[in-house]
């Protein structure tokens, strides 16, 4: 039993298929399916279930895959940390960050690290859920997360890189857009809605921010992506509120700011006992202009 057939075990979960998971293994599918016999036999169970359309993960295979997981990610660990002791800064930064969060600044981020590191590789997950980041916390599989608020149970250290404002979105020739000012949210108590998804965290933000200003304004139209939304808002559908910095490029004119002004903390958490790689990434997201509505006004002068 080795790390290997983890990680082919892992592949096969994921795909579903042996076929599928050998394509992505770069294996044949006799070798693949070799390797987890001999695995399944090792261990006196039966990790997959075998169907007319692929495989399905058993009860005793989802209990070893838990922490097949953990296992291959700490060997990955084992690896960069080792390779960063000689000075470069290689293998793969596993990073989750909640949805909008960090969308102008996390690609600048990367294309540094890209440039100065070319060995690096980061994954990054983009959670809409409270619940799906606590589970990738306690699967024990991620280095770093950028979060506005720390997931339940967490044990990972936190850093405030500044404070995330909300700002409005409205369409297209608006009358507000013309005025140039803050706005409140009462003026759009008259509006149409593109709220998103229910259970996602920011239409939670977006519920809490409503019923503190006692309003309950018509949903016409709900969206799972921050991009979709603001494409929605410009073609008239209705209006929204979202993180300045997920504005996406080329629609900063349809944003105004809101007052008061709603915040909420831009955090960063990061494994106890960091390593190289890790610190690289927390010095290049310090480095970044956290503040919101400033580099909303940047944008829009460039």
């Amino acid at each position: 039993m080795n790390l290997r057939q983890y990680e082919y075990a892992l592949a096969v979960a994921d795909e579903g298929s042996m076929t599928a998971a050998a394509e992505r293994l770069q294996v044949t599918q006799p070798s693949l399916s070799q390797q987890i016999g001999a695995l399944e036999k090792h261990l006196g169970v039966r990790l997959f279930t075998r169907t007319p359309n692929g495989v399905t993960v058993t009860v005793a295979g989802r209990a070893f895959l838990a922490e097949a997981k953990i296992a291959t990610t700490a060997s990955r660990r084992a690896v960069t940390a080792a390779r960063a002791a000689e000075g470069e800064l290689a293998g793969e930064l596993i990073m989750a960050v909640h949805m909008g969060l960090g969308a102008r600044q996390l690609p600048q981020v990367m294309g540094e690290l890209r440039q100065r590191h070319p060995k690096l590789q980061v994954t990054l997950h983009e959670e809409t859920d409270l619940a799906d980041m606590e589970r990738l916390v306690r699967q024990g599989t991620l280095d770093m997360f950028l979060v506005h608020r720390i997931p339940a149970g967490c044990t990972f250290d936190a850093h405030t890189l500044g404070e995330e404002a909300y700002v409005a979105v409205l369409p297209k020739g608006h009358p507000l857009l013309a005025e140039g000012d803050a706005l409140r949210l009462e003026d759009l108590s008259t509006q149409g809605w593109i709220r998103f998804r229910p259970a996602s965290l920011l239409d939670d933000q977006l519920a809490r921010l409503l019923a503190d200003a006692d309003l309950s304004p018509q949903t016409v139209a709900r969206a799972s992506q921050i991009s979709t939304a603001v494409r929605l808002v410009a073609q008239g559908l209705g209006v929204t509120v979202i993180p300045a910095s997920a504005v996406p490029e080329g629609y900063e004119e349809l944003a105004r700011p809101l007052l008061p002004s709603p915040t909420e903390p831009v955090l960063v958490g990061v494994r106890r006992n960091p390593g190289p790689v890790e610190a690289a990434m927390l010095d290049h997201l310090g480095r970044q202009n956290w503040c919101g509505t400033g580099l909303l006004r940047r944008a829009a002068a460039v």
